[in-house]
Formats: structure tokens, sequence, C-alpha cells
């Protein structure tokens, strides 16, 4: 079995939603003083419903697959759902993740969550 998953390759590779919203009303940021990623997520929230993600990661292939997915994830969902998301639910819609690299997909569980928290402060 390859150590990682063609989903993980594609996201990767290949990142959705990279980048800056410049005018994000929900702004997120995670680390991991272990591993040295840092996510960064910005949304554009309107009535609730989650418009425009968009993520700035350092670190690892992992947490830039982790990121990409997640933000897949949640685009376009209500605030109320995007809170439920789980670092699970990212891995597994990455088909998996090595076991050591599950924090990958935790971090990007926080930063969503951080986000969002953000947005609720804001409102």
């Amino acid at each position: 079995m390859a150590l990682y998953s063609e989903k993980v390759m594609d996201h990767f590779r290949n990142p959705r939603n990279v980048g800056v919203i410049e005018d994000a009303n929900a702004i997120g940021e995670v680390g991991n003083a272990k591993c040295g990623d840092i996510m960064k997520m910005y949304m554009k929230i309107e009535d609730e419903i989650i418009k425009d993600v968009k993520f700035e990661t350092f670190g690892c292939g992992s947490a830039i697959a982790s990121s990409s997915m997640a933000t897949e994830l949640i685009k376009g969902k209500p605030v109320s759902e995007a809170m439920e998301l789980t670092n699970k639910a990212v891995a597994e819609a990455l088909d998996g993740l090595p076991d050591y690299k599950m924090h990958c997909s935790v971090l990007a569980e926080e930063a969503i969550k951080s986000a969002l928290d953000d947005y609720r402060s804001r409102q």
C-alpha cells in the first residue's frame, strides 16, 4: 500500500482554495509546535452560509492536503454544519492519512473552528 492515497497526493499537488480573502469576516489561525505546521483559514460568511473559504498553510503535504479538503467540505455549507466537521471526516474524505499524520487533519478542524469562533465574536 502506498504511504498516501491518491486523494492526498491530488490535494497536495493541486490544492483547492489557496489564498487570502481580503474582506473575510472570519479568520482563524492555529499551529502545532511539535511539527511546526501553521494553518490560517479565511471565510466570507453571508446569512450564516460560508460563501467562500481560502487557506494558507505552512507545513507538510498532509497539512496542505488536509487544509484543501477541509475547505472543499465546508464551502457553501451553513456555519452550523461546518462547526460539526471533524478531523476524522477530513481524513476519511482524503481516503485516510497515516497515523503519524492525523494531527494535520486535527489542525484543519481547529483552523475552521477558530475562524468560526472569530466570526461569532464579530457578531
